[in-house]
């Protein structure tokens, strides 16, 4: 795609952004996702009006793009968001597998207006026992049945 074309897709992001933020449905992020060049989902940051932890802006836009393409990965398409993600955020990007992630502001440029994500990605790099996080392992073994019928099952749909 060229570089105007990904640059007033940006814009629109960063548009999206403030305009979710004067209506009062939750923090400046926004993210588009983008498909041969036509946009096909659109997401904001609704974590303070859905009463949702994980209704950020590119979390809403991957559900919405994979409801609208009837699959659960993106790998034809592109992602521009208004910042570069945060932990819960790009996991789910990584997941949805797009072809490409924009981005406009740092997580430093986050940090510095109070979104701080620092704290959870150093929690990342703990051993689960060490994390802040109160976290104890229950029933190891009970669960690997789960996973011994996963690798069981002929026709599983693979991802």
């Amino acid at each position: 795609m060229d570089e105007n074309k990904s640059e007033a897709f940006m814009r629109a992001a960063i548009e999206l952004a403030v305009e979710n933020v004067q209506a009062g449905r939750g923090g400046p992020f926004a993210a588009l996702v983008v498909r041969a060049g036509r946009l096909v989902a659109r997401g904001t940051n609704t974590v303070t009006s859905a009463c949702d932890p994980t209704a950020h802006a590119e979390i809403n836009a991957i559900r919405s793009a994979c409801r609208e393409l009837q699959r659960f990965q993106l790998s034809d398409c592109d992602i521009y968001t208004t910042c570069e993600p945060c932990p819960m955020c790009l996991g789910a990007l990584y997941w949805a597998r797009p072809r490409r992630v924009y981005y406009a502001a740092t997580r430093d440029d986050a940090a510095a207006v109070g979104f701080d994500d620092a704290f959870i990605y150093d929690e990342l790099r703990c051993a689960p026992e060490m994390r802040q996080l109160a976290m104890e392992q229950l029933l190891r073994e009970e669960a690997l049945g789960s996973f011994r019928a996963w690798k069981a099952k002929h026709d599983r749909v693979e991802y």
